[in-house]
């Protein structure tokens, strides 16, 4: 599940590719890490941004040198209000104005209005929806601050991206499975687990293996605890993740 060929014909559609551009995990020594997250992820028809990061140069630079052009982007999706989320959204903008804005309907008028005045449109999400074919949003979950996650289709099976996963990673998975109705191949991004002991990280494995979801990437908030946990448990099926990290799979035929 690596990088995808350049070469796509008619009979092989275009994969489905995540590239984590902005986290505060290495994993590709030429680029710039940074407390937050932001993903690209290229669908065959639509190309979505989920996050900014908390700096718009750092995430400006990552995707340069991954060869992501700001023009190609669609769509972002914002998870939720934080500052290591949305920071670098003013850059990406400024780059490239003819996107869709998706996000949370409880964020500040004043930022939604600012949203408009670069020329992009505005989506605001409460409930979960499907923003085109496949493709969900959760809606906006509440945890204390209110997030949404995205959620994409695949012959695998569902790839469910969270942002810090402040709702609770569990009661994500259960409300992506819920909405898109199939089995979870992959949970990729921030579980919020930082501070977490040994025995909550081991209870959140076992309803993972219970709600069936096959592989995990855990990056940004979810702490080196519980990455090394994961990892254990999960063993072939864990995907080191970190800004630079690339995942490959085919699109829902």
């Amino acid at each position: 599940m690596e990088q995808a060929s350049p070469e796509q014909t008619a009979d092989f559609p275009a994969p489905v590719t995540i590239a984590v551009t902005y986290d505060n995990n290495p994993y590709d020594d030429r680029l710039r890490t940074a407390w937050g997250f932001s993903c690209l992820v290229r669908l065959p028809e639509r190309t979505i941004l989920f996050d900014t990061g908390g700096d718009s140069s750092i995430l400006l630079h990552n995707m340069e040198l991954l060869q992501i052009d700001p023009q190609e982007i669609d769509i972002v999706v914002l998870s939720h209000i934080h500052g290591d989320h949305v920071g670098g959204l003013g850059g990406i903008l400024n780059q490239n104005s003819d996107v869709t804005v998706y996000l949370p309907a409880s964020f500040p008028q004043s930022l939604k209005e600012e949203i408009k005045l670069y020329g992009a449109e505005v989506q605001e999400v409460h409930e979960p929806r499907e923003l085109f074919d496949g493709v969900y949003t959760t809606g906006e979950l509440n945890g204390g601050i209110r997030e949404q996650s995205l959620i994409v289709k695949t012959d695998e099976g569902l790839i469910i991206i969270t942002g810090c996963a402040h709702p609770g990673v569990v009661n994500i998975v259960r409300k992506a499975r819920e909405i898109a109705g199939d089995k979870v191949y992959l949970l990729l991004g921030g579980f919020h687990l930082g501070s977490a002991s040994a025995s909550k990280i081991e209870s959140i494995i076992d309803s993972f293996e219970q709600l069936g979801v096959e592989r995990v990437a855990p990056c940004h908030c979810s702490g080196d605890n519980a990455r090394k946990l994961f990892r254990e448990h999960y063993g072939e099926a864990y995907i080191e993740c970190g800004v630079g990290r690339r995942v490959t799979l085919a699109p829902k035929s």
